[in-house]
């Protein structure tokens, strides 16, 4: 995920991508534990996919 492709997107569908993100994360983090995931590189892709969603969030609202 770019972050111009971001920039493209409104204040909710940033909202709703950063909850869908968040929710993600929670699963890769279960599967983790559980011994269940295949990349755990995804990860460290989703928490930086996450970091990217909120700093275009917050240029839009401030």
């Amino acid at each position: 995920m770019k972050g111009s492709d971001l920039r493209g997107l409104g204040i909710a569908e940033l909202e709703k991508k950063n909850a869908e993100l968040s929710q993600e994360l929670f699963n890769l983090r279960f599967q983790l534990h559980t011994g269940h995931l295949e990349k755990s590189s995804r990860i460290s892709q989703v928490k930086k996919d996450i970091a990217r969603v909120k700093t275009v969030l917050a240029q839009k609202q401030g």
